[in-house]
């Protein structure tokens, strides 16, 4: 007759710790491999606007960016920032400078698509509306989640490009003309690909579409 033999107890420790350790490390790889895994998922028709055709939808790697636009600010901007949007302009354009917990920012429709990127000359690439005036004069707090035309060093020079700041930014105020600010979903953009050493991506995070609430 074959005797059982029993496992002492600091076996059974050791078992159990290790079983849990294994458990643990394919827990950790799959939240690692799954960067939006925390990130909320915001979705526009469950929530209720106070004016909904001013509101526009971002959508990225990790869900739904909602930014409420200011057209009693800069009207102009927001007019050709709503433009871009409703052409779908935007779609598949990449997030090409990324200063982490800073800001990110977008728009090289020139330069910047999704299969025709060039490194070389991204930043710098035009809609072909021509540009627009910069509007600094109302007084505006560049607060975390406001959303902005870039520019070049001179004022009057915006076209496409935009930026969401991730930290307040008081020296922006009247240096940048504001469009919006996000009201929900600013979680997904501090998600974005970035690089430590430097601002512009090499193989970026695109913006999956983006298009206004109301049409």
């Amino acid at each position: 007759m074959i005797k059982k033999i029993k496992a002492p107890l600091s076996e059974k420790i050791i078992f159990i710790f290790l079983l849990l350790l294994g458990l643990f490390s394919l827990s950790s790889f799959f939240l690692i491999k799954d960067k939006c895994f925390f990130v909320k998922d915001y979705d526009p028709v469950k929530i209720t606007f106070d004016n909904p055709k001013n509101i526009a939808v971002l959508n990225v790697p990790c869900g739904n960016v909602i930014i409420e636009l200011y057209p009693d600010i800069s009207p102009n901007a927001v007019k050709r920032f709503r433009t871009l949007v409703e052409s779908k302009a935007y779609d598949d354009v990449a997030f090409h400078r990324v200063i982490k917990d800073t800001l990110v920012q977008a728009g090289d429709l020139e330069f910047g698509k999704k299969g025709n990127i060039d490194y070389g000359k991204i930043g710098t690439g035009k809609s072909g509306l021509g540009t627009i005036n910069s509007e600094v004069d109302s007084p505006f707090s560049f607060d975390k989640g406001t959303v902005g035309l870039a520019r070049t060093q001179n004022y009057n020079t915006e076209d496409s490009q935009f930026f969401i700041i991730l930290r307040d930014e008081p020296l922006y105020e009247t240096e940048y003309t504001p469009i919006g600010k996000v009201i929900y979903g600013l979680d997904a953009l501090k998600k974005i690909k970035y690089l430590d050493k430097s601002q512009y991506v090499l193989r970026p995070d695109y913006i999956n579409s983006l298009k206004m609430l109301v049409n």
